[in-house]
């Protein structure tokens, strides 16, 4: 009981880590049409810049993670701005293998900015403090990442039904040609939705972070999972690769645990692809259909 109170708050964790992931990403899907694929390195590049004002001047974890958010939300519209727009202008093809081209230019910026060795990012709360839950100790920073993930995902839920913008958002996402006819702000629209997806991938990066460092590779899982969540949940909606990643990590970590690390893997991702087969558009994914 204790190792199962254990793997089920990880698994909390580790899930709202790839649903942060998995929600940039099919938002930046569902409203600029393009896979992100440089998502990951764009929240990692944002985390150095976190990590290297923490050690170059010490300041506290908390201020060094609004900076990175501040950073992440510039990222994302320099990006959109610069890159993506004049991108579009060509073919739709063109803005995903932009992302690639993104990934070049993020993994020549980072050690030319910050070096090559790997930085050290701490908790947002220190890990001597937390709950005994059954002989499980559950850190009070693994609460925060969960009770903070959700809150933010739930937010962005109820701004996306609910608010005048969120209308414009999914009316974008739905016919962006049809959109612009209607006066929407699409070019505004797709900018707040590749700034707000950066903030998301950087968040999860800075969630990361002091398990694993802050390097060039510390977001390659979480983006191939994200990917995995949103092909799983269906990337025709929001709800749906949030989902997806709260199933993936909770598959991946009992799995692993109780049959092994390697098989456990294998058994998780074959059997998404087995039940991809079947229903190919994801578990909350519709196909699309054409009036004529």
């Amino acid at each position: 009981m204790t190792e199962f109170v254990r793997l089920f708050f990880n698994s909390l964790q580790t899930g709202s880590i790839f649903a942060l992931a998995a929600l940039g990403i099919v938002l930046i899907f569902r409203t600029s049409r393009t896979t992100n694929f440089a998502q990951g390195l764009i929240g990692t590049f944002n985390a150095y810049v976190a990590a290297y004002f923490l050690l170059r001047f010490g300041w506290n974890v908390w201020l060094v993670a609004l900076i990175a958010i501040f950073t992440a939300f510039l990222t994302g519209v320099i990006i959109d701005t610069l890159i993506i727009r004049p991108a579009a202008k060509v073919n739709p093809i063109s803005k995903q293998i932009v992302t690639l081209g993104i990934i070049m230019i993020l993994v020549g910026l980072i050690p030319f900015f910050f070096g090559v060795q790997p930085l050290l990012f701490p908790s947002f709360i220190p890990s001597r403090f937390g709950i005994d839950i059954l002989g499980a100790t559950l850190r009070y920073n693994t609460v925060f990442i969960i009770v903070l993930s959700v809150a933010l995902m739930g937010a962005m839920f109820w701004f996306i039904q609910y608010t005048r913008w969120g209308l414009a958002t999914r009316v974008t996402a739905s016919n962006e040609t049809t959109s612009k006819l209607m006066g929407v702000p699409t070019k505004s629209v797709t900018m707040v939705s590749w700034a707000t997806a950066a903030i998301l991938g950087t968040l999860a990066a800075l969630f990361v972070a002091p398990s694993v460092s802050v390097q060039p590779n510390m977001m390659l899982n979480v983006q191939l999972s994200a990917f995995f969540a949103g092909t799983l949940g269906g990337f025709s909606t929001f709800i749906g690769p949030v989902v997806g990643a709260y199933i993936i990590a909770f598959a991946r970590n009992f799995t692993s645990f109780y049959i092994s690390d390697i098989w456990g893997n294998v058994l998780v991702y074959s059997s998404i692809l087995v039940f991809l087969y079947f229903k190919p558009y994801g578990l909350f994914g519709k196909k699309p259909t054409k009036k004529v």
